[in-house]
């Protein structure tokens, strides 16, 4: 982790306590479509959106949707990535953070370029940080890492309360033989119910049911660790929280969503500036959905 090697500590494995309490936890995750794309724009759709529950039962809920509209200009002696926001009330999150070079380290592909369409990953990620730093709960859990690929996400995630933490479906690390730790952990632990590995202060891996087979990995406060157990019953995705599938499946856009979205742009009034630029793309493209 962060280029460090760490030894496992079977000490580091602890049960996980049941909690008789109940808490508000609001759980965050996003989605996006791509609209439209050409070699030198792209016209994405942002949805972020928040289930606050409170045990198993639904409290309330929070959704924010917008497009990012992304040109490519030269400047600087450089091409970068300008995306500009378009949404029926106030911005959520702020354009001049969805500015970047196509070198930048963070959107780069090996030698080449970022694409143009990275962007939109950006606004999604930014504005899951921004509702994760608004939102009224005891505890807030946003799909995905607290670690930031640039300095823009590294200011959005200094916003955050200790109150706030992630939980990944996915792992980028390995051991020392380059496995995965999640397996290892899975195999080498000591309990049979619910537990958290410790990596570090801020980071563990948990299994959050006694009979799920997939082990997550978990930043942030512990404190909540109790609560997500109870909300990780659900047969659809065992061990994984209630609260964050519900986020998932309200914040995808289908296909036949965006094939919807796509024709509200070109028909709407309001969106006159953004279909000008639109229009400089083939015709065809715009019709078939390329």
């Amino acid at each position: 982790m962060n280029n460090k090697v760490i030894p496992i500590d079977d000490t580091h494995f602890k049960a996980i306590a049941d909690s008789y309490e109940q808490k508000n936890i609001a759980f965050i995750d996003g989605g996006q479509a791509e609209i439209f794309t050409g070699g030198s724009l792209s016209l994405s759709f942002i949805r972020v959106f928040a289930q606050v529950m409170k045990g198993k039962q639904r409290v309330s809920s929070r959704k924010e949707e917008f497009y990012v509209f992304t040109t490519a200009v030269y400047k600087e002696g450089e091409i970068w990535y300008e995306g500009k926001i378009f949404s029926d009330g106030e911005h959520f999150i702020l354009e001049k953070d969805l500015c970047i070079s196509s070198n930048d380290a963070s959107i780069k592909s090996g030698l080449e370029r970022g694409s143009i369409t990275s962007v939109a990953g950006m606004a999604r990620r930014l504005a899951e940080l921004k509702m994760a730093s608004i939102l009224e709960a005891d505890y807030v859990l946003v799909d995905g890492t607290l670690e930031a690929s640039s300095q823009i996400e590294e200011n959005y995630i200094a916003a955050l309360s200790g109150k706030v933490s992630a939980l990944a479906k996915t792992c980028s690390l390995f051991t020392t033989c380059g496995n995965s730790p999640i397996v290892l952990l899975q195999k080498l632990s000591p309990l049979s119910g619910s537990w958290s590995y410790q990596v570090d202060e801020k980071n563990y891996f948990v299994k959050l049911n006694s009979k799920a087979k997939h082990v997550f990995r978990f930043q942030g406060n512990n404190e909540i660790m109790p609560f997500l157990v109870e909300n990780s019953h659900d047969a659809v995705f065992l061990g994984y929280p209630y609260g964050l599938l519900l986020a998932d499946q309200m914040a995808r856009v289908s296909n036949a969503e965006k094939n919807s979205l796509r024709m509200k742009i070109l028909l709407r009034e309001e969106n006159k500036e953004m279909v000008s630029y639109l229009q400089a793309m083939n015709a065809h493209e715009i019709l078939d959905g390329k």
